[in-house]
């Protein structure tokens, strides 16, 4: 089993069997020293990040401010947000990285993924999740410990909002009896879902429900394993293979030549030891790199500018 399912277009150019593709998350800039980004040029360096090459761009769906956590992302709202730079850009591939699905009505979440994936010419990836910021929950009066459930329920919602007029009952979201419809529909025959983390779930739910998994930085011998079993489901169980993708945060270094030196989820290095690195995520079956510059000490440009040159 060596094939991906051809899903849309962002999908099929941002997932190869065997193949390492590079994103990045947005904001696009340096903002160490607190939880807020500015924003500043945003819009032009999404444009410029799609020029060099770069597969796709990531946001995250946070809608508080919670201290604790420390980030609050790009700060706009994804959908929103997303649909602007589908106006903006014309290849790169629109990814979330999550949205927190037990925090949105799923017809909400159906219809603003399907809008997006049509204005962008099918080029919507969308991560979901339980959430991990418990303080939210409380916000919106729902139970953070009934997340898991609320997110198979929403899976399912979302799922069947992309056929016609569809038939589904709900404990928490209502029930639909085939006499509405959900607007519009995506581009391909559904929209690529790809679960974060376990999300409360199995991983033969995952392996079962989802197009992909997005998981986190770990040591190569442990994200080594843990893709194996997921593989191993797989080839046991489904029809097509599905892709792993992760983050990794990078403090990228003037001196290619510059041994990596851990920072949170990701190294300060140089741009040899990032390749040398990279190419053993492909070896080891990640298919996707989404990189993060939130802790980037040299200029965004010249870094954009140097990734461009000796890495992609």
């Amino acid at each position: 089993m060596e094939n991906f399912e051809s899903i849309n277009k962002g999908y099929n150019n941002v997932f190869k069997p065997g193949q390492l593709s590079i994103g990045l998350v947005v904001p696009i800039e340096n903002y160490a020293q607190g939880a807020t980004p500015t924003m500043k040029d945003h819009v032009e360096r999404v444009q410029k990040v799609e020029e060099i090459g770069f597969k796709a761009i990531w946001l995250r769906d946070i809608p508080f401010n919670v201290p604790s956590f420390g980030d609050v992302g790009q700060t706009f709202d994804p959908f929103t947000y997303l649909g602007y730079l589908a106006g903006k850009t014309t290849d790169i591939a629109l990814g979330v990285a999550s949205i927190a699905l037990p925090l949105h009505h799923p017809v909400h979440i159906a219809k603003s993924a399907a809008t997006i994936d049509q204005l962008s010419n099918g080029r919507l990836i969308m991560g979901v999740a339980s959430g991990d910021r418990y303080d939210e929950y409380p916000a919106m009066h729902i139970d953070y410990e009934k997340r898991g459930e609320l997110f198979r329920e929403s899976f399912a919602y979302i799922r069947k909002a992309q056929n016609d007029f569809p038939n589904l009952e709900t404990i928490h979201y209502g029930n639909l009896k085939e006499t509405i419809d959900i607007l519009p529909k995506p581009t391909a025959h559904k929209i690529p879902l790809l679960m974060t983390g376990y999300s409360q779930q199995t991983l033969e739910w995952s392996v079962e429900n989802t197009d992909g998994w997005m998981s986190y930085p770990k040591g190569l011998y442990q994200q080594q394993n843990t893709i194996a079993q997921w593989r191993e489901l797989i080839t046991e169980t489904q029809a097509y293979n599905k892709p792993f993708m992760q983050p990794l945060y990078i403090d990228l270094q003037k001196n290619d030549d510059f041994k990596p030196q851990p920072i949170s989820l990701g190294f300060k290095i140089g741009a040899n030891y990032l390749i040398e690195h990279l190419n053993q995520l492909q070896d080891i079956g990640v298919n996707h790199v989404a990189l993060n510059l939130r802790f980037n000490s040299m200029h965004i440009e010249d870094t954009l500018e140097h990734l461009s040159n000796k890495v992609l």
